[in-house]
C-alpha cells in the first residue's frame, strides 16, 4: 500500500478515546507475548554484529580483501547503530534484566554520548513528534523541512546542507543538543551548554582513537588502508542511517503539527499524532533488520519501548485500524519515500516553496475539559512500562 492522496479523517474526542483503547489493546497483546524468543533474537543480533566486526577487522590484514573488510565493518556499524543501539536505548529490552543491553548503561559505536541522545531523541523527539517549534528533529536546526519555517536566503543551500548532514550524520547528531543555531542567533549562550561538553569530548576522543588510530596502528604498514576502511564504514553507516530516518519522518503525506496539538493531549490524541507524523518503508526481512525495523517508523512512534522485531507482526493490525478510522497509513518503497524527501528538500529551499504537507492544529472538535493523560512511560520512563507489566503478570 502506498500513501493515499486523500487527507486523514479528523476524529472526534469520542473516536479518539476509542482509537486510543484499540491501540492500547495491540500493545498489551505484544507485551503479553514477550519472552525468551525476543531475548534470543537480540542476543543473536549482537553475536552477528560482533562477528561482522571481527571479520572486518581481520580482513584489513589482507589488502586484496579490503572491499570485503569495509562491507563487513559497515554492516557491523549499521547493526550496532540501528537494530541494537537505538532499540536498546529505548528500553525495549530492559525487562530482560541484562545489564549488557539495559537502556541505562548501553553505549553505542558513534560519537554522540548515549545519555545526550536519549534526552534529545527519546524525550524531546518522541514526546513532540513533528510539532513545529518543539521537535528539533525537524531539520535538525540546519534544514528547512516544513513550509511554516520562515524562509531565509540561507535555506537556498538546503540541498547542500542535507548532503553534508547525510555524509557526517553522526556528527550532526552529536551537535544536536548544543542547539548551535540558537547560539548563532543569540537565543542560547555557549555557557548554557557547558554541562554537555565533558561527555561529548570524552566520546569523540574514544571513538576517534578507536577508529582512526588504534585499529589502524594494529595493522602496521597497512595503516593507511585500515584508516581509509574505517572512515568508509563510518560513511556508509552515516548515509544509511540518514536516509532511513528521513524517509520515516519527512516524505510526502507526513503531517506536521502546531504546538496546541500537543497541549493537554489524551492518550488517543497522542497515538493519532504519532501515526500521522510518521511513515513506513516497504521491504523484506533483511532490509527491516538493517533499518533497525525503523522501516516501521509508524509502529515505532506508536510503541517506542516494545522490541522493534515485533513491529512487522503488528503492522497489519495498525493498518486495519487506520482503515477503520479513515486515517492515512503512509508507506511505500524506499525509492519512492526517498524521492519525495529529496523533492521536499529542494522545494523548501526556495522562497514561497511549498511541500504540500498538511498542518494539523488539533483534532476537531476539541472538548475544553479533556483530561490530560501522562504518556511519558511510552517515551523515557525510568521504569519502563513493559518491565512493570511483565513483573505483575
Amino acid at each position: 500500500m502506498t500513501t493515499p492522496t486523500k487527507p486523514s479523517a479528523r476524529l472526534t474526542p469520542e473516536q479518539l478515546e476509542e482509537f486510543g483503547k484499540e491501540m492500547d489493546a495491540i500493545r498489551q497483546k505484544v507485551v503479553a507475548r514477550l519472552g525468551q524468543e525476543d531475548a534470543d533474537y537480540i542476543r543473536g543480533v549482537i553475536r552477528a554484529q560482533r562477528a561482522f566486526e571481527g571479520a572486518g577487522r581481520a580482513l584489513f590484514y589482507l589488502p586484496p580483501a579490503w572491499p570485503l573488510a569495509v562491507a563487513s565493518l559497515s554492516i557491523s556499524k549499521i547493526l550496532d547503530n540501528m537494530e541494537i543501539g537505538h532499540n536498546v536505548m529505548h528500553g525495549q529490552y530492559d525487562w530482560m534484566g541484562d545489564p549488557g543491553i539495559n537502556s541505562r548503561m548501553y553505549e553505542w559505536d558513534t560519537v554522540c554520548p548515549s545519555e545526550q541522545w536519549k534526552y534529545s531523541h527519546n524525550y524531546i523527539h518522541h514526546t513532540y513528534t513533528n510539532v513545529l517549534g518543539k521537535d528539533r528533529d525537524i531539520g535538525y536546526g540546519i534544514l528547512r523541512m516544513d513550509e511554516d519555517q520562515k524562509w531565509h536566503p540561507y535555506y537556498l543551500g538546503n540541498p547542500v546542507y542535507a548532503t553534508l548532514l547525510m555524509l557526517f550524520f553522526q556528527w550532526g547528531v552529536l551537535l544536536h543538543d548544543l542547539e548551535v543555531e540558537n547560539i548563532v542567533q543569540g537565543k542560547r549562550s555557549w555557557k548554557d551548554t557547558k554541562h554537555l561538553h565533558r561527555g561529548m569530548i570524552r566520546k569523540v576522543r574514544n571513538q576517534t582513537l578507536k577508529d582512526y588510530l588504534l585499529f589502524p596502528l594494529l595493522t602496521g604498514p597497512l595503516f593507511p588502508l585500515t584508516l581509509a576502511g574505517n572512515a568508509t564504514a563510518n560513511l556508509v553507516r552515516n548515509i544509511w542511517a540518514f536516509n532511513i530516518i528521513f524517509c520515516g519522518h519527512f516524505p510526502s503525506g507526513v503531517e506536521s503539527f502546531e504546538e496546541e496539538a500537543a497541549e493537554n493531549e489524551t492518550r488517543g490524541a497522542w497515538y493519532y499524532r504519532q501515526l500521522l507524523g510518521s511513515a513506513n518503508i516497504t521491504g523484506g526481512p533483511l532490509f527491516h533488520v538493517l533499518t533497525g525495523n525503523l522501516s516501521h517508523q509508524i509502529e515505532h512512534h506508536l510503541f517506542p519501548d516494545i522490541p522493534a522485531r515485533r513491529y512487522p507482526e503488528i503492522a497489519p493490525e495498525v493498518q486495519a485500524l487506520c482503515e477503520k478510522y479513515g486515517l492515512n497509513y503512509n508507506t511505500g518503497p524506499l525509492w519512492k519515500q526517498l524521492g519525495s524527501v529529496a523533492a521536499k528538500i529542494v522545494k523548501l529551499a526556495l522562497p514561497g516553496g511549498r511541500d504540500g504537507t498538511r498542518r494539523t492544529s488539533a483534532p476537531e472538535p476539541v472538548l475544553p475539559d479533556l483530561p490530560k493523560v501522562n504518556v511519558s512511560h511510552l517515551v523515557d520512563d525510568p521504569e519502563p512500562q513493559v518491565e512493570r507489566e511483565l513483573a505483575s503478570a
